[in-house]
């Protein structure tokens, strides 16, 4: 256990296998806490960053069964019951959660902090965007009921958290809505010491990066830029890969997922990144804001609260469209090509600045202390 300040830190996430937002907060926090060791349900190595991988990692069950990363979607309901976690001698659980994590049952005196990223998605609001419409068919019934049943265990393994932190106002309201409990905002950490700017000459295609998970809606960026003949470079992969290289027209490439340092490139030289989802609060957004980057973003959700759109009376950092549909993101591109000079990469890079790293640091720790009633020396 992490003994930082006297105090020992237990950290619970959902899984491990690879390094999306959610894993980043956590990054963070075994920076903060670098003894901490990590529970999780099962893990794919070599798949998140050594100081991640590196440290004393407690999986569940479902680490028996081979190759689990591949298929644990269908695995579902299952996760109850495997994240039964035996967590002792500590004095904090720290949670990060959008399923399971949050259920972590805490010794007996001790606080649970949990970092929501959201209540489980595909139980609670996105069932549609997850599972499809309404029409009726035994399989999509058994799924209803499935569901159903986890939104019973999500809403009563809420309990079992002391202190729950939102990743956005955005989560607040869901976390309210779902568990008719009250939350703190800390923001996700984004680094801004490695997304920055440079002096290179913008291209003309747009970019996406992102898991393709049905939410992101990825097709309305790949159908738009097709209708509109622009050249698009789709960074990521996912459950939605086939579909979406289906959809894809002649001016459309697909890069797989890319380091690091290839993000941060594309992102210093595309015309604009394209966010068509609705995310709980999206840190690609961020990152591209970080590059002096503009975004062309849903209006709702974390961009809402990240993205500065035109209109507005401060200088905009991006547009905002507002309904999901192939034409309003086509209209919103054709905007921003009209207005290419209203963006300025220094104001992008400010609204960036207020999400760092540093600033997460900074509130986690304040929050935990006032918890603890203790103040914790910082790691270095």
């Amino acid at each position: 256990m992490d003994s930082i300040g006297g105090r020992r830190v237990a950290l619970v996430h959902d899984w491990l296998t690879g390094m999306r937002g959610g894993e980043k907060c956590l990054e963070r926090m075994c920076g903060l806490f670098p003894d901490a060791p990590i529970y999780t349900l099962f893990r794919r190595r070599g798949s998140v960053v050594p100081v991640i991988e590196d440290r004393t990692i407690r999986t569940s069950l479902l680490r028996y069964l081979p190759a689990v990363h591949r298929y644990y979607r269908y695995l579902l309901p299952l996760f109850p019951t495997a994240a039964q976690w035996p967590i002792c001698d500590c004095d904090l659980v720290f949670s990060l959660s959008h399923c399971v994590a949050k259920s972590a049952v805490r010794p007996a005196g001790v606080p649970h902090v949990c970092y929501c990223f959201s209540p489980m998605r595909y139980a609670w609001h996105m069932q549609e965007s997850y599972f499809g419409g309404n029409q009726f068919s035994p399989r999509r019934w058994l799924i209803k009921q499935i569901l159903r049943r986890m939104r019973e265990w999500d809403r009563a393994t809420a309990d079992r958290v002391t202190h729950f932190i939102a990743i956005s106002k955005t989560v607040q309201q869901r976390i309210r809505d779902c568990y008719a409990r009250p939350s703190h905002v800390i923001y996700p950490p984004v680094d801004a010491e490695f997304y920055t700017p440079a002096r290179i000459i913008r291209e003309s295609y747009y970019l996406v990066v992102s898991a393709f998970a049905p939410y992101k809606r990825l097709d309305l960026a790949v159908e738009a830029c097709n209708r509109l003949k622009r050249d698009l470079v789709v960074i990521g992969s996912g459950q939605e890969e086939r579909k979406l290289r289906a959809l894809a027209g002649p001016t459309v490439r697909f890069l797989g997922w890319q380091p690091n340092e290839s993000i941060r490139e594309h992102l210093r030289t595309c015309r604009a990144l394209l966010f068509p989802g609705e995310e709980d609060f999206g840190i690609v957004p961020v990152e591209a804001q970080a590059c002096g980057t503009p975004v062309i973003a849903f209006g709702r959700g974390g961009a809402s609260e990240t993205v500065v759109p035109t209109g507005r009376g401060h200088e905009p950092t991006g547009i905002w469209f507002e309904d999901q549909s192939v034409g309003c993101l086509a209209e919103a591109i054709t905007e921003l090509e009209r207005k290419t000079g209203h963006f300025n990469p220094a104001a992008a890079r400010a609204q960036a600045l207020k999400f760092s790293a540093s600033r997460f640091d900074a509130e986690i720790l304040a929050y935990i202390e006032n918890i603890l009633g203790r103040k914790l020396a910082r790691a270095a």
